[in-house]
Formats: structure tokens, sequence, C-alpha cells
């Protein structure tokens, strides 16, 4: 009668895992936005620079995530990961170090093992709980909105408690630190896998299947628009008049929120094997909080951080769903996620710098808004490409296909 309680332990287990270390890959990155005025004005940096320190984290996601799948391969999944926490923990506390050149360096450290760690974590799901890889993507997500509301609303608030926005950035060291404790003591240890298929699928022959493209352009543009809130949000909402303690919290609570449909969105598509309308509604529910919040009546903002919340937490865990819905086994689910996070996040890292040339040029709130939603509705045409059921499979000779 222990047949069932062992792999129910290990689900937990697991499920307490993918939470925890979750939780850890978005604070590193919201933690900065509320605190740009203060650094740019202790560091004397210019618009520009402070977006290309937005930029700079984001763009080192994309590069270093097709290293994920190369490291798993030699060292492991698990033992990979621990090394990406690692990381992590060394550039939250280089990041906080009085000096210029080691915040910068400490977020392109954070960026990095950010990127092999989000890459890694969809192809763990899909090999561990594969009838359930898309629900659980939709946990992981929640949790990495939690962490990036907890860095949002926490950054100000540790700053004036601990006396200095450097010691703000460092503190969240200690959050990762206890992940990668956890994740020693107790990461799953399942062999790998020695199928055929697990020598299919390069990134070569993934790129030549439309269906991979539309995915990874579908990741960069959507994400594109959440790393343009983490970087910029509170000080285009300042911009408009709000206050610095109050910004930082719309941004908070828009995160927040982002917990609803971060978890919702996956039993939302699972209602059809077509994802196209639950993309387009959450990515209406973007445009929407956009533009109430930096064009809107002052008194609807929290209408448009309810929306905001809502559209970026679904269409963010319905991404990384397609990874796995769209793709049959766990090696291609981590060969489609090194493509889609790698080439998506290369391509989101314009966002943020975008905005920071457009605030360098002193361009208004109207002109900003505008790109932003250009984006969405560029997401929205991908959406309706990428949404279809299709799935990338290795057929009887061996060879990647989409059915």
């Amino acid at each position: 009668m222990t047949d069932v309680r062992p792999d129910s332990r290990r689900i937990l287990l697991f499920f307490f895992l993918m939470v925890l270390v979750g939780l850890n890959l978005r604070p590193a990155l919201s933690s900065m936005a509320p605190l740009l005025l203060r650094i740019q004005q202790d560091t004397g940096l210019t618009p520009l620079a402070i977006g290309a320190l937005t930029t700079l984290p984001v763009l080192c996601l994309g590069i270093f995530a097709p290293l994920a799948p190369w490291l798993a391969k030699r060292l492991g999944a698990e033992n990979t990961l621990s090394l990406a926490l690692i990381a992590l923990i060394l550039g939250l506390l280089l990041r906080g170090a009085p000096s210029v050149l080691a915040l910068f360096g400490g977020m392109v450290l954070v960026g990095g093992a950010i990127g092999v760690a989000g890459t890694l974590l969809p192809a763990l799901v899909k090999r561990e709980l594969p009838a359930g890889a898309d629900l659980m993507t939709g946990v992981y997500t929640m949790a990495l909105c939690l962490g990036g509301a907890l860095g949002a609303g926490l950054s100000i608030p540790l700053a004036n408690l601990l006396g200095s926005w450097h010691l703000s950035l460092m503190s969240w060291a200690l959050l990762a630190a206890m992940a990668l404790l956890a994740w020693r003591l107790l990461m799953p240890r399942t062999p790998q896998a020695t199928t055929a298929a697990s020598s299919a699928g390069s990134i070569r022959g993934l790129l030549s299947q439309p269906l991979a493209w539309q995915v990874t352009l579908l990741m960069g543009t959507q994400s594109s628009l959440a790393y343009i809130v983490f970087g910029w949000l509170p000080a285009l909402l300042q911009k408009r008049g709000f206050g610095e303690s109050e910004a930082g919290w719309l941004m908070g609570a828009s995160v927040m929120v982002q917990l609803i449909s971060a978890l919702g969105a996956p039993w939302l598509a699972r209602l059809s094997r077509d994802q196209r309308p639950a993309l387009l509604l959450v990515l209406g529910c973007i445009a929407a909080g956009l533009w109430l919040l930096l064009q809107g009546p002052l008194g609807w903002r929290w209408v448009g951080v309810v929306l905001l919340g809502l559209g970026q937490g679904g269409s963010f865990s319905l991404a990384l769903s397609l990874i796995v819905l769209r793709t049959a086994n766990s090696r291609l689910a981590g060969k489609l996620s090194g493509l889609a996070q790698g080439g998506g996040y290369t391509l989101a890292a314009m966002g943020p710098l975008a905005v920071g040339v457009l605030l360098q040029l002193n361009a208004d709130l109207g002109v900003i808004t505008a790109v932003l939603l250009a984006v969405v509705a560029a997401a929205a045409l991908l959406a309706l490409f990428a949404g279809r059921n299709r799935r990338l499979d290795i057929d009887d000779q061996g060879r990647l296909v989409t059915r």
C-alpha cells in the first residue's frame, strides 16, 4: 500500500521547489524599478544609461538561455539549476556594491542566472509531471508573479528600513540562498532519458519549423511588455504625477494581480485545444490596462492596475504553457524553451531600451503609450498563429515535424 504515497510526496516536494525557485526569478528585476530615481540621483547616470541598466539583464536572459540545454546535457538539469542559483546570489550581492561597474556587472550575472534557470524549469516540469505540465507551469508562473510583486512592493520600504538602496538590492540574496539550500536537499533525481528522441530536435532543426518561430516571437513581444513594466512603469507613473511610493505600490499591486491569471490562464486554455481566444483576451486586458494607467482618468488607475495585472500574468503563463503544449516530450520542451526564451528575451530587451531612448528624447506619455499599444498589437497577431493546435514531434524516421 505504498505505491501512491511516494509519488504523492515527490509531486508535493517538486511543487514546493518550483514555487520557491520561481519566487527568486523576478525580484532581481522588479526590485530595481522603484529605486531608479534614487539610483540615478546617487550615480549621476543619464536616462539612456538607466535604460541600459534595465535592458542589460533582459538581454542577458536571451543570451544565456540557450546555454541551459547544453549545460543540462553535460552537468544534469539539477546541477545546472544549482549553479544558476549560485550565480543569482552572487549577482544580487554584487549589484549592491557601491560602484557603478559593480551595479552593471551584478545585473549581467543576475540576467544570466535567471536566463538559465528559467529555461530549465519548463523542461523539468514536462519531465516530472508530463500529464499536468501546463497546469504546473501556471503554478510556477504564479510564483514568478508573486516574486515580482514582492520585489516591486518591498523595494522602497526595504531601502528606507535598511538605510540605502544598496542594501535593499542586496537583501534579495537571502531568499535566493534559501532556494539553493532547499533545491540541493530536496531536488528530484530522475535519470536522463536515453531514447532516440533525446538526440533529435536540434536548435537548427527547430529554426526550420514556423511553429517554433511563432512561439519564440510571441514570447519576445509579450515579455517586452513585461520588462518595460518591471523597468519603467514606476518612472512613467511618476512622470504622470504620482509619488515615488505610490508608483511602486501601483506596480506591485499590478504584479500581485498577476497571481490570479497566471494560475487561471492554463485552466482557461484547457477548455479548448486552440489557445487563441485565451491569448487575445489577456492581450486585450494589457492594452486596456496600459492605456488607463498612462492616459486614462486618474480615478480609473486601479482598474488599469487590475486589467494590466490580469493581462500580463495570463499572457506570460500562456506563453510558457505553449512551450509544453507545442512539444511532444521533455527533450523537445527543453530545446524549444531554450530557443523561445533565448530569442524571445533578446527581442524583449529592446523594449526597456526603447523606452529609455524615448525618455532621453523627451517623448511625452502619449508617444510612449502608442508604442506600447503597437507592441500589444504585434503580440496579438503572433498569437493567432502560435495559439493554434499544433505540436512539434519526432516522426518514425527521427525527423522533427509539426503535427
